[in-house]
């Protein structure tokens, strides 16, 4: 069996039908390109929102208040008001995994400077929230504890406040912003960090002494929550339990009673992310992969076409000599040929396409080596499989049979 020769036939048998040969690899170029362009998009959102995640920090603690049942009614944990002030203070004192701890109470309406306003919330929080939360003040400076313990009427901002606050470009350090009836003296300005991979703007930002939003906003003596950052990513459990375990006792719960609270980690939001992403990349896989598995039906489509159309051809070639293997690994590699350079056009393509994708739409792309590898070795094997059973057909003709079809 000369290979050589049988590659050479099979070139010529596709060149003689170019357009042909070209279409039937057109299911295979949409399949592989569709293949590497869905799972570079999917792993490119992945790997923006674990980008995003980590740059909140990745041991950040937040605690909420949890849901509760009164008269078998199952109340909204924002209605809950388990999170007070004293147990701010012995969490802050006693925990000992805990590097920073800060309150926050959030209050929403209009803040207004001279003629221009614009609608947000005002986020009531301690001195270690801009450290928990990596926050930069690239202005002016930080409310201090003494702030804190006098309900100070003073605040920093983000960008988006500046831009819409103080449209001229005057320097918002040293003015008055009212929120509803509430001066607030503009002491820093946050540095920008723009809008996240969920469309949320980071910028639109007011941070106060949670004693200033608590007593002169909202006159309330509870949290909406607490934040805190563990000493390290690896201690973040037994922090969580240090914490778990003090607002337990804080709360006077037994050990039969559930929790009145939630905590929740950075870790637990990543890996349900991570799973989330996982789960619609290779949904987004398995539907571009249908595109391969219709052109795979295409290549054995075609090759039952071809094995018509050159019956003669094959009853000749086997009446001089050909054995039934060398006919069928002619037709094979023709199969092979058409998925194969299919799948290397479908390669080109599939980059391309994520290359536009990321610079036209501004989308996030990671291309993956392993989807390129992964969909050239199926394109490979689809051509083999589906080429089989037509070059079997095509080796098991009958000289006599083949030299008198019309």
């Amino acid at each position: 069996m000369n290979y050589t020769n049988l590659f050479k036939i099979a070139l010529k048998a596709l060149a003689h039908n170019k357009m042909r040969a070209f279409l039937t690899m057109l299911g295979i170029i949409i399949g592989v390109a569709s293949v590497i362009t869905m799972i570079a998009l999917g792993q490119g959102t992945q790997k923006s929102i674990q980008k995003e995640i980590s740059s909140m920090g990745s041991n950040i603690i937040m605690i909420h208040p949890g849901g509760e049942r009164r008269g078998g009614v199952r109340l909204d944990p924002s209605e809950m008001q388990t999170l007070k002030i004293q147990n701010f203070e012995a969490l802050k004192k006693e925990c000992m995994y805990v590097a920073a701890i800060s309150p926050y109470a959030t209050a929403s309406g209009q803040l207004v400077c001279g003629n221009n306003n614009y609608p947000t919330s005002v986020t009531g929080a301690g001195i270690d929230y801009i450290e928990i939360r990596q926050l930069t003040i690239e202005d002016g400076t930080m409310f201090t504890e003494s702030d804190i313990k006098t309900s100070a009427k003073v605040c920093v901002i983000g960008k988006t406040i500046v831009d819409n606050l103080f449209p001229d470009g005057s320097d918002p350090i040293g003015s008055t912003i009212r929120y509803n009836q509430v001066p607030l003296k503009v002491i820093g300005v946050l540095e920008s960090k723009g809008y996240n991979s969920m469309g949320m703007d980071q910028d639109d930002i007011v941070l106060a002494p949670y004693t200033t939003v608590m007593k002169r906003m909202l006159a309330v003596t509870h949290f909406n929550g607490i934040f805190a950052s563990a000493l390290s990513e690896d201690v973040t459990e037994y922090a969580t339990d240090e914490i778990r375990t003090i607002l337990r006792r804080e709360h006077r719960l037994k050990d039969s009673d559930p929790d009145d609270f939630m905590i929740r980690t950075q870790q637990e939001l990543s890996d349900m992310m991570n799973t989330t992403m996982n789960l619609l990349t290779t949904l987004l896989a398995c539907i571009a992969g249908i595109s391969l598995l219709v052109g795979g039906i295409g290549i054995m489509n075609i090759m039952y076409v071809s094995v018509t159309e050159r019956t003669k051809e094959i009853g000749l070639r086997m009446s001089v000599g050909a054995r039934g293997i060398d006919i069928l690994v002619q037709f094979l590699i023709e199969a092979v040929l058409i998925s194969v350079t299919g799948g290397i056009i479908g390669i080109l393509l599939g980059c391309s396409a994520c290359l536009a994708v990321k610079y036209l739409a501004n989308w996030p792309v990671y291309i993956q080596i392993w989807s390129v590898i992964l969909s050239f070795a199926v394109c490979t094997v689809t051509g083999i499989f589906f080429g089989w059973y037509p070059a079997r057909k095509a080796a098991n003709l009958d000289p006599i049979d083949a030299l008198r079809y019309e």
